[in-house]
């Protein structure tokens, strides 16, 4: 079995030395067949001349460098079309994640899941990221029916059928056990430790907490095979349509029964919830039109991004150098 480590990068130059000592420590205590896949995703400190440092010390390593910052959901799409493992290994450069841990995910691989996810049981960040990112994970969980405590950890495992059934863009990279699970793969999850970051800064602010649920219902739509575009919006037009003839219908028996007609508030709220109602369902109609013209093209929409050139041993894809 032969592993591939992939990690994205971005400006990260101070913690990579550190992370490399300490996968090449876990690589060769365990003796594994390994590859690492070192994504830098635009960089603009000197990630990528320490990554080719990296390099000269191990012909393991392999450099994908993206010309401008594209996000992790790019790196790790672009990554998982390169790599020559049978298992693959995801984790962050921010040295928050511990590549002692990877023994751990692969015993749970050995023991039928097909997609491992680590599950920061004591996480070492501030509330304003802990918080928002509890929300989102009860929110997903319960939304997607895939029951998991973390779905945003970077440090996974994945059978290599997994990594070539997905297409990530955009952020889909936090709903990667979705996505997965969602194609009949097994997902299952571990507590893993979680350390304090050492060097630099997050590179994600407050705006993916929002964005994060927009993604979600992008997810379901593109995604989720069971869930059309106009059954969703369709059902919420026929709630809002109900809502607003069931009055409409107590003034017709009203005028009908010979009581005088004025007009009332509840009348207008009945008539403004039909309008609604139509627009809604017609949005639904139109989606369902779109989305059933590009299903035969392709599932997931997919982008090509412009990599700088390298030179370097070959691999399953010319953009790894």
């Amino acid at each position: 079995m032969k592993l591939s480590i992939v990690v994205p990068c971005y400006n990260e130059d101070e913690s990579l030395p550190e992370l490399f000592q300490k996968l090449e420590t876990v690589m060769r205590r365990h003796n594994y067949d390994y590859e690492y896949i070192f994504v830098d995703d635009g960089s603009t400190d000197r990630t990528v001349a320490v990554l080719r440092e990296m390099r000269k010390h191990s012909d393991r390593v392999g450099i994908i460098s993206f010309r401008r910052n594209y996000g992790k959901s790019a790196a790790l799409n672009t990554a998982f079309r390169a790599v020559d493992g049978d298992v693959v290994i995801t984790m962050d450069a921010d040295l928050q994640d511990d590549p002692e841990e990877i023994p751990k995910l692969l015993a749970k691989l050995d023991e039928g899941a097909d997609l491992v996810s680590g599950w920061k049981v004591d996480r070492k960040d501030p509330i304003s990221k802990t918080l928002p990112s509890k929300i989102f994970n009860a929110v997903t969980s319960l939304v997607s029916g895939i029951r998991l405590h973390d779905f945003n950890c970077g440090l996974k495992a994945y059978r290599r059928d997994v990594v070539d059934t997905l297409t990530l863009y955009g952020e889909l990279h936090r709903f990667v056990p979705v996505l997965a699970g969602w194609e009949g793969f097994k997902v299952d999850e571990i507590g893993v430790r979680h350390f304090k970051r050492k060097y630099g800064y997050s590179k994600f602010g407050a705006r993916r907490f929002f964005n994060g649920f927009f993604d979600l219902i992008t997810v379901m739509f593109v995604t989720r095979r069971s869930l059309s575009p106009l059954h969703l919006f369709g059902r919420i037009a026929i709630v809002l349509f109900t809502l607003g003839v069931l009055p409409q219908i107590f003034f017709l028996f009203q005028l009908l029964g010979g009581k005088g007609l004025h007009v009332r508030p509840v009348m207008l709220l009945g008539f403004v919830l039909i309008i609604v109602a139509i627009q809604i369902g017609s949005i639904g109609l139109l989606a369902e039109m779109i989305t059933s013209r590009t299903a035969k093209e392709s599932t997931y929409a997919f982008k090509e991004y412009a990599v700088r050139g390298e030179t370097g041993p070959p691999r399953r894809s010319d953009v790894v150098s």
